[in-house]
């Protein structure tokens, strides 16, 4: 027993040693940024419509009437029903101004029906928002630009970051007058989109839109054992 006891506590110090050489050898971390530009394929925008009215309930009724006929505009322009979504209904007071000598009173009702809508042919993207204002949407916003299939602009955006990594290492270690051993982690963080820069332009009747380019950035920690 005793000699079984010795056999594992050297065992368990030669482990402990060749673990604490390993934590103890020197290291380099740097962190890489990389980034690829793409033309956006998609655009999203938020539109809808507003109507004031006393009565809620007629207001609410002429909001849904303008909904109803901006959906059946967007199913006539191919716009797939996944690519629609209602993201607000809404009804508020609306009060009058206030006066110092009598109390403020409600005078009538704001009712409103707000869509998101994905447009996947930006070359559509202008008779779309100027169909949907003739519906009688009086509420346009939100317009952002994006990719539909964002991945192989992912990719290379992580591969420029990790090119970055390495050739900071190696300047770093050319400048240390030290030698990079293999790379012993890697980690991803941050990155995203980037706002579109405008760039190309389409122009239906009074719907004039920028489409730009998205820019997909990337940034990775790489830790490097130094050689001796």
């Amino acid at each position: 027993m005793r000699r079984l006891a010795l056999v594992t506590a050297c065992t368990l110090l030669l482990s402990a040693g060749a673990a604490f050489a390993q934590d103890s050898a020197l290291k380099l971390t740097v962190t890489g940024e990389g980034e690829a530009v793409a033309v956006p394929d998609m655009a999203t925008v938020s539109l809808g419509v507003s109507v004031e009215n006393a009565d809620p309930g007629t207001a609410m009724n002429e909001a849904s009437e303008v909904a109803a006929a901006i959906l059946a505009r967007l199913d006539a322009m191919g716009i797939a029903a996944r690519d629609r979504q209602t993201s607000d209904v809404g009804l508020q007071p609306i009060w009058s101004n206030y006066d110092s000598e009598r109390a403020r009173e409600i005078t009538g009702y704001e009712a409103s029906n707000r869509l998101t809508v994905r447009v996947r042919d930006l070359d559509q993207l202008g008779a779309v928002l100027g169909a949907v204002t003739e519906d009688g949407a009086n509420r346009l916003s939100g317009l952002s630009f994006g990719l539909q299939d964002p991945d192989p602009v992912t990719e290379a955006a992580r591969r420029d970051a990790v090119a970055d990594a390495m050739e900071r290492a190696r300047v770093l270690a050319e400048a240390a007058g030290v030698t990079l051993g293999p790379v012993l982690s890697i980690s991803e963080s941050g990155g995203g989109y980037a706002p579109p820069m405008p760039m190309m332009e389409a122009r239906v009747a009074s719907a004039p839109v920028a489409a730009g380019e998205t820019t997909v950035g990337a940034r990775v920690t790489m830790v490097f054992e130094i050689a001796e």
